[in-house]
């Protein structure tokens, strides 16, 4: 069971999780609609927004699209967080079959976690990817999870309650990111390992290494369950 302090702060980030969709859908709309709104035809593919969302104070960035035909998912959002580029520090041991990712201007970008979206606007999932699937720079899982807590997009560009509630959902479900992390790295050094001589971060058939559903509503009882329990003891 987590601390008490930290259950507290993911029963917050739960609780703006739901208000900025509270708000969203009093105006008749929801998070997905709200970052296509204004974009033109939704194409498979393309970023939403055209340009990506980026705090240059955070270093956070973001984008929505859809691509992978998955039932139940209308499209998904890549997060990211630019830091100064680790390629003089790779191992082989550490990241076996990759190469470095590009650096630009001593910073290079990096994939934190995928949220699956439904076609109402409101997430189903998180998962996890291989290299190839977003580029830039490959960090460890560990390396990875230490940049967790700077995702935030502190602006309103292209929706203010879009972007709180990203936020929030690196706050609520940062057990279940961080285990994805973790089995990613772990499905990526089998994969290696299983194909001597092939480039597993650059090898099409393996894409998505790890998905976990998830529902804002049901986790925050949990973790309201777990904090009582926490509070009491």
């Amino acid at each position: 069971m987590f601390p008490a302090r930290r259950l507290r702060a993911m029963l917050m980030a739960g609780a703006e999780a739901s208000e900025c969709r509270r708000v969203l859908e009093r105006g008749g709309i929801n998070l997905v609609s709200e970052v296509l709104r204004g974009q033109g035809e939704f194409v498979e593919f393309e970023h939403y927004p055209k340009e990506d969302v980026y705090d240059p104070e955070s270093r956070a960035q973001y984008y929505y699209h859809a691509h992978r035909g998955i039932r139940g998912e209308h499209g998904h959002f890549h997060t990211f967080l630019r830091q100064p580029d680790l390629a003089s520090r790779r191992t082989p041991s550490s990241d076996p079959g990759t190469r470095p990712g590009p650096a630009e201007d001593d910073e290079a970008v990096t994939h934190l976690i995928a949220i699956s979206m439904d076609a109402y606007g409101w997430p189903t999932g998180l998962f996890a990817t291989n290299h190839w699937v977003t580029g830039g720079q490959w960090r460890s899982a560990e390396d990875t999870i230490g940049m967790l807590p700077g995702f935030q997009i502190d602006h309103a560009y292209p929706s203010w309650p879009v972007n709180r509630w990203l936020g929030a959902m690196f706050i609520l479900f940062r057990p279940q990111i961080e285990a994805l992390l973790r089995h990613r790295d772990h499905v990526v050094a089998a994969w290696a390992a299983a194909h001597p001589g092939c480039d597993v971060h650059e090898d099409r058939s393996l894409d998505v290494t790890g998905f976990i559903s998830v529902d804002v509503e049901r986790t925050v009882e949990t973790v309201r369950d777990h904090l009582h329990i926490a509070e009491s003891g």
